[in-house]
């Protein structure tokens, strides 16, 4: 059975293009509260899991011993932009490291904005591995191999220390064995994983809560869920939904996207926590029902909510900036 459709885009009165998809809310014991598609197939979590990939930098003490700030935990879980102060503060936590880009495994990558792009170009000649995205997490992971006396040039071994404890604490939140049928490469050549929708969406519930884990583990999570709370702008970046969404109703929302149109997000308050995939990938799709969705089940307030509704059904417009159609996202049960 196909999966529903989960956003229809429009243009003028008639349906131009529908994405189809699934997604599941649930609580912190897995208890399924709403969902719709196949929430069983297991899918690539990508940059989604970030968060659960930085569990260790803080678990093996690297973070305090090196003097990492809020502002840094957010970066170690982020997808950024490559804006200016996202790459200088992934220099700064390799430095603390006493490490350096050239340490950095992840491959360059141009910014997001053309104006940044640019300023790489005339600067640099080309994009960065600092720039790439994933830098920040690649910092953590760099800082808990020097911290912790791992091999800093195979940090991205799947049998480095650093990678399989991640690993470990990726099966641990989510309640899922990973075999080796599920786990593949990033984009960034880091070690990535796949899970049905349940797992992944239980362990942010989890994670939110602190239930199931132990002391120091839930302590952990909660850190890392707070910093990007408090930070979001170090999660993704300028006019990024990830960052706009947290902002909305601060403290009270996580929101993270992955590659391939994967979103999650989690509800400390409600001990709520949603997963989804778009199964054509693309991020509008994905945006417009974790917009759906947190409006469903956020209680996040009036004005939160009338920004949401807002970004269930977003404009399409002609290169004169003329509506002629939407955007618009759907939760089906």
């Amino acid at each position: 059975m196909a999966n529903p459709i989960i956003c229809e885009v429009t243009r003028g009165g008639l349906v131009e293009s529908m994405h189809r998809g699934a997604y599941v809310v649930v609580d912190a014991k897995g208890r399924i509260v709403s969902h719709a598609g196949d929430i069983e197939r297991p899918v690539y979590a990508r940059s989604s899991m970030k968060v659960m990939q930085a569990l260790p930098l803080i678990e093996s003490g690297a973070a305090d011993a090196l003097g990492f700030g809020v502002k840094a935990l957010s970066l170690a879980a982020a997808s950024h932009s490559g804006e200016p102060g996202h790459a200088a503060l992934a220099a700064e936590m390799l430095q603390r490291a006493g490490l350096g880009e050239a340490d950095l495994g992840c491959g360059p990558q141009w910014p997001d904005r053309i104006k940044d792009a640019v300023a790489v170009a005339a600067t640099r000649g080309g994009p960065a591995r600092i720039h790439n995205n994933c830098s920040g997490k690649h910092a953590g992971f760099l800082a808990t191999a020097a911290h912790t006396k791992a091999d800093v040039a195979s940090y991205l071994d799947p049998d480095n220390p650093v990678q399989a404890g991640v690993k470990a604490a990726v099966e641990a939140v989510a309640g899922i064995a990973i075999d080796g049928g599920r786990c593949s490469i990033d984009g960034c050549s880091a070690p990535t994983f796949a899970m049905p929708l349940t797992h992944l969406a239980t362990g942010f519930a989890r994670m939110a809560t602190g239930a199931g884990l132990s002391a120091d583990r839930a302590a952990a999570a909660r850190r890392l869920l707070d910093a990007a709370m408090a930070e979001p702008w170090y999660v993704a970046g300028t006019e990024r939904m990830c960052t706009e969404i947290m902002r909305l109703a601060p403290g009270r929302i996580y929101a993270k996207t992955g590659a391939e149109g994967v979103y999650v997000a989690a509800f400390p308050e409600a001990g709520l926590a949603l997963a989804l995939k778009c199964d054509d990938g693309t991020t509008r799709a994905a945006e417009a029902l974790l917009a759906a969705l947190v409006l469903r089940h956020g209680a996040l307030g009036a004005e939160a909510d009338a920004a949401l509704a807002r970004l269930t059904e977003r404009p399409v417009t002609d290169r004169n900036g003329a509506l002629v159609g939407h955007i618009r996202g759907y939760a089906p049960t």
